[in-house]
């Protein structure tokens, strides 16, 4: 069955990015350290960054962290999606206008202007072909950023909150969670490691 996962690395008070993210800079003032275990050689952080994006059959990020990843200084063959440990998902963007160019041309490239829930849908679709293409189940990924996570949770369209608790205080920047409506969750793992520690809850609905 495929599900919508919203994965995505967060900071003890709540960010998911330094204050003053920007183009070439798009974590922000010490937002680097969110990430740091995805490049970790720790044997757990490898394992989980492996499952969680084996398993990703499209990916879901809006605008502005395209422009980051598609950007001078964004993804290139060392850099990307799972920092080397998966092969070319589908990706749905989900923006007012489609790029007039795109640097990246070697991946799949989906652009929907027409809202975040067509945007799933679009991501479901793609998802489900490459389960059944590759005969096994893939999921849906919401990268981010946390305006694009938090509009999934109020809408109801997310499945599953991963988190990556990085053991660092950003004081300020962009929060995941902005106020609206409370959500139950359901603890499913926790896993710590020496440079995060990585939490999965199913969403109740």
């Amino acid at each position: 069955m495929t599900r919508i996962i919203a994965d995505i690395s967060i900071s003890l008070d709540g960010f998911v990015t330094g204050p003053d993210p920007g183009p070439g800079h798009g974590l922000g003032t010490g937002g680097d350290a969110l990430h740091t275990w995805a490049f970790s050689d720790d044997p757990q952080d490898r394992r989980v960054l492996n499952e969680r994006t084996t398993r990703s059959g499209a990916v879901i990020l809006g605008r502005r962290l395209f422009d980051l990843v598609d950007g001078p200084g964004g993804w290139d063959d060392n850099v990307g999606y799972g920092a080397g440990e998966v092969g070319k998902p589908t990706f749905v963007v989900v923006t007012s206008e489609p790029p007039r160019s795109v640097r990246l041309v070697d991946l799949d490239w989906r652009f929907i202007t027409t809202g975040l829930l067509d945007a799933v849908i679009t991501a479901r679709a793609c998802a489900e072909t490459a389960s059944t293409a590759g005969g096994q189940d893939l999921d849906v990924v919401l990268m981010g950023g946390g305006a694009l996570i938090g509009s999934a949770l109020e809408a109801g369209l997310v499945d599953v909150l991963s988190l990556h608790l990085a053991p660092v205080v950003l004081g300020t920047g962009t929060p995941l969670f902005a106020g609206g409506a409370p959500h139950t969750l359901t603890q499913r793992s926790v896993t710590p490691t020496s440079t995060a520690t990585h939490l999965t809850y199913d969403v109740v609905r």
